[in-house]
């Protein structure tokens, strides 16, 4: 699976599972690290564990496993897919640490075909 197949599915996952404020980042040419980021916000910290469950067990029946995942007691759960970083964050953990600031200079991808409005 490519890096833009696989945020495109994990997106359509966060989409169906009714995330908010679902955001990608390219960050490519930025760090080693990951090619891009989706960014999640639940409404409350069962429904942060729940969306990265979902991400987790539908990316599993397609054969992809993340290399790492971490947080899942707290409100920001990272599920590291190597080429794609997914953090799913509760609306006060998503402000506080504020990623999209902290990586301001990654192009913001256009989801919109993904999510619907």
């Amino acid at each position: 699976m490519t890096p833009k197949e696989l945020y495109e599915s994990i997106v359509k996952v966060l989409d169906d599972k009714k995330a908010e404020d679902v955001a990608v980042l390219d960050t490519t040419d930025l760090t080693v690290v990951s090619e891009y980021f989706v960014i999640a916000t639940g409404n409350s910290s069962t429904h942060v564990k729940s969306l990265a469950d979902d991400v987790e067990y539908e990316l599993q029946q397609l054969g992809v496993e993340p290399d790492h995942i971490e947080g899942r007691a707290t409100g920001w759960i990272l599920l590291d897919y190597g080429s794609v970083l997914l953090h799913v964050f509760t609306r006060d953990n998503r402000d506080y640490y504020n990623l999209e600031h902290l990586w301001a200079d990654a192009k913001q991808v256009d989801i919109t075909g993904l999510v619907t409005e």
